[in-house]
């Protein structure tokens, strides 16, 4: 046979029946995407597996031993149900099969055994896999050949079993464990000489195996000791991938020339300081000096500000654009959606007062405009903001993803900060940052209030420099969170929406979150919700804002001002309606109840806010229950957040919802977000869209490894940038840069 390349496509080795279901069940196309694709266990032939430990809904593969095997006919039809219990000794399950009464005999001789894959259901009580793809354990003395006859079941039935250990693959309906194991075997057995891209110097350093050899451990093990030496090297493997590329973004942004933008001792800034009332937290003033530095730099700045709810990230990013303004520069501040970049129009132009009103009648000398664009403004109002902001005249910038069109020119960018950047993509936020002036880059500062651990910020961030806001200003009030079961404890949900109206009659407001948002059975907005996989399909109906809004205000909360609020709404609607909730409950225009989608998630400021019900809570993820939570409590009091859940006590769902209920603590609550969830979910596929491109690392679990790996790629890239001296290496980054999944280190 043919030698094959990593690079080669995979039907050079397998057919095109298979080369085509492995590309359209799991995205696999070369030689090299199969061969990462890794088992997920191992099955000791010796050993079945744990029956009793499957879930109903999994797609599972198992090992076990025929106890009895039936067939009987349909009652309600014609035809026969062949149903074949299996066991691992202690727990059982049933293989059901229609109109296939011919396997009892040839197949399922009570003390066979096999490998079984299919999706686990119950039925009456019992679970089952129906129709499951199979193979079984070739009987001693036959050679391998299965008795059904069948050549490439007799093929796969010695793929299976003829490997000291048993690869179980993430597979698909249609595509079994055990026909992956078989098109990997083909594919070593024809594997030309593999070019390892780590240094050798660097392997015999960390003491790792040759990548061939940990191919080759990983999909065919002699011993369990043979697969933890080849996963220690392939998690290796990730992390210095990616560190490597980190390390030349870095090395490629020092290259970067940038217009410093020093501070003035007096100007916007020093005048703004003066008169704020907000006393800065140490954590602030430490940031801001960091920041204020790098503005001064001659290198383009690329900061990630984080900080947890509420620790004053605006007013730092504010401190930023005041300096830069007063070098004669322009900020920009690139919000993900109306309602949040209307908030921070409205928190700038507050904080800032006359100082925001340059051309006014009564402003102060020293004040700059702040303009702000989005895709629903008039013609007229577009037409003005943008004059403004191509003349200079408008010296701080607020707007949607309509800043990033062509007809935005600015006079002399020189800051662009991006908040909340997970919800942009690489290229909106180049395009932006693309707008300085000629032969220099703007200074960018990226925002993010959703906390994220040491280790995932050197991972996803670290061609950044990171400032972390670690202490909140005085005056933030206490938020108590507490779980609502209505389906154990009815009376519960009823006290809730009292208590709901004790905190308006206390001239409070109230927020109500639903997880979609209603009118048809399928308007779950796509930016507004992080739904459960978890949950099932034969749950009650979501929470709707249109129908719990009219609830509320017919029956709960009658005699009360309730609104909505959601991302559907023309943006003059939502502008209004966010208006309405911050006015004084004195003004009969006012509203006392908001119920809305997770369009006020971040941003949305109400001091007034003390108490918010979150409705299917269940249906969100523990940052965005956070972040939802961080919309109370703002103006000193303290706040109550009633998580209102339909999910089963022990359940995974159950179990987020009672530790967000247990801490304040975004970092701690990202930890356990972390752990519950794949990194490759949060780093990848979840964020960008495409395939992760981590398989084995958990940036958690392996922080020692992570920093390894940094160590040693920032040592390789401030010797050889260009890598011209590590050719395989050099040839494993271009992949890795050319391929989509790398968008996620933008996106974190």
């Amino acid at each position: 046979m043919a030698r094959v390349s990593l690079a080669a496509p995979v039907s050079a080795v397998a057919g095109g029946k298979t080369a085509k279901a492995l590309r359209d069940g799991l995205g696999i196309e070369t030689v090299d995407d199969l061969l990462r694709h890794y088992p997920r266990r191992y099955i000791d032939p010796g050993e079945l597996t744990d029956l009793d430990s499957l879930q109903v809904g999994e797609h599972v593969t198992v090992l076990a031993e025929v106890v009895s095997a039936s067939n009987r006919r349909m009652q309600q039809r014609k035809g026969t149900v062949t149903e074949v219990v299996v066991s691992d000794g202690r727990g059982r399950i049933s293989l059901v099969f229609f109109n296939q009464p011919w396997r009892v005999e040839r197949e399922f001789r009570v003390g066979r055994r096999g490998l079984f894959a299919g999706t686990v259901s119950a039925y009456g009580g019992t679970r089952q896999l129906a129709h499951p793809r199979h193979v079984m354990i070739p009987d001693a003395g036959l050679h391998l050949v299965d008795e059904s006859g069948d050549a490439d079941r007799d093929r796969e039935a010695e793929a299976a079993f003829s490997d000291l250990l048993i690869p179980i693959y993430p597979a698909t309906a249609g595509l079994p464990s055990w026909r992956i194991q078989q098109t990997v075997r083909l594919v070593l057995d024809s594997l030309a000489d593999v070019e390892d891209p780590l240094p050798p110097a660097l392997r015999m350093e960390k003491g790792l195996l040759g990548l061939d050899d940990a191919l080759r451990g990983i999909h065919r093990p002699p011993d369990r000791d043979a697969i933890e030496a080849a996963r220690r090297r392939l998690r290796f493997e990730e992390a210095f991938d990616l560190q490597v590329v980190l390390a030349q973004r870095r090395h490629e942004r020092l290259a970067q020339a940038a217009t410093p933008r020093p501070r003035s001792a007096e100007g916007l800034l020093a005048e703004f300081d003066s008169r704020t009332p907000y006393a800065l937290t140490s954590a602030q003033e430490r940031v801001g000096a960091e920041i204020s530095s790098d503005l001064s730099g001659t290198h383009p700045m690329q900061r990630l500000l984080q900080g947890d709810v509420g620790s004053g990230k605006t007013l730092v990013a504010l401190r930023a654009m005041l300096q830069v303004v007063d070098a004669g520069a322009q900020a920009a501040l690139l919000a993900p959606t109306e309602v949040l970049a209307q908030q921070h129009l409205r928190t700038i132009r507050g904080l800032l007062g006359p100082l925001a009103e340059s051309g006014l009648l009564g402003s102060s000398d020293m004040g700059t405009r702040v303009a702000y664009v989005s895709g629903s403004q008039s013609a007229r109002q577009r037409r003005e903001e943008l004059a403004a902001i191509a003349s200079g005249e408008a010296g701080i910038v607020v707007g949607t993803h309509a800043l990033l069109e062509d007809t935005v020119a600015f006079a002399d960018l020189g800051l662009v900060v991006v908040d909340e950047q997970h919800r942009f993509g690489v290229e909106q936020r180049a395009a932006l940052a693309g707008r300085g002036p000629a032969d220099t880059r703007p200074h960018v500062l990226v925002m993010t209030a959703t906390p994220i651990p040491r280790t995932v910020a050197m991972t996803v961030f670290g061609d950044l420099d990171v400032s972390v806001i670690d202490e909140y200003p005085p005056g933030r009030g206490r938020i108590a969170t507490h779980v609502v079961a209505p389906r154990e404890h009815p009376a519960h949900l009823v006290r809730a929406w009292d208590r709901v109206r004790e905190e308006v009659d206390a001239g409070r407001r109230v927020f109500v979150v639903c997880p979609r948002i209603g009118d048809d059975s399928a308007a779950v907005s796509s930016d507004e919700i992080e739904a459960d996989p978890e949950s099932s399909a034969d749950e009650s109906p979501l929470s709707s804002v249109v129908d719990v809004t009219r609830s509320l205000a017919d029956r709960w909360l009658s005699g009360l001002r309730v609104g909505m609020l959601h991302g559907r709404m023309p943006a003059e609607d939502k502008d209004e309606a966010m208006r309405r909730f911050t006015l004084s409950s004195d003004d009969p225009a006012a509203l006392d109840v908001l119920v809305s989608t997770t369009v006020i998630e971040v941003g949305v400021d109400v001091p007034e806010a003390s108490m918010m019900v979150i409705l299917d809570a269940e249906r969100f993820g523990i940052s965005q229950l956070h972040q939802l939570r961080g919309r109370i409590a703002r103006g000193g009091g303290d706040g109550l957040c009633l998580l209102v859940t339909a999910a089963e006590p022990g359940s995974p769902a159950r179990e987020r919802l009672a530790a967000v209920a247990a801490t304040t603590d975004g970092f701690a609550l990202a930890r356990v977000d972390l752990e519950a969830r794949r990194e490759g979910d949060i780093l990848g596929t979840a964020q960008s869209g495409k395939r992760s491109s981590l398989r084995l690392l958990e940036v958690i679990r392996d922080e020692a490894l992570v920093e390894e790996a940094r160590q040693a790629a920032q040592a390789i890239v401030a010797d050889d940038p260009t890598l011209t001296r590590h050719a395989a290496l050099r040839e494993r980054v271009r992949m890795l840069a050319a391929d989509d999944r790398s968008e996620f280190l933008e996106k974190g």
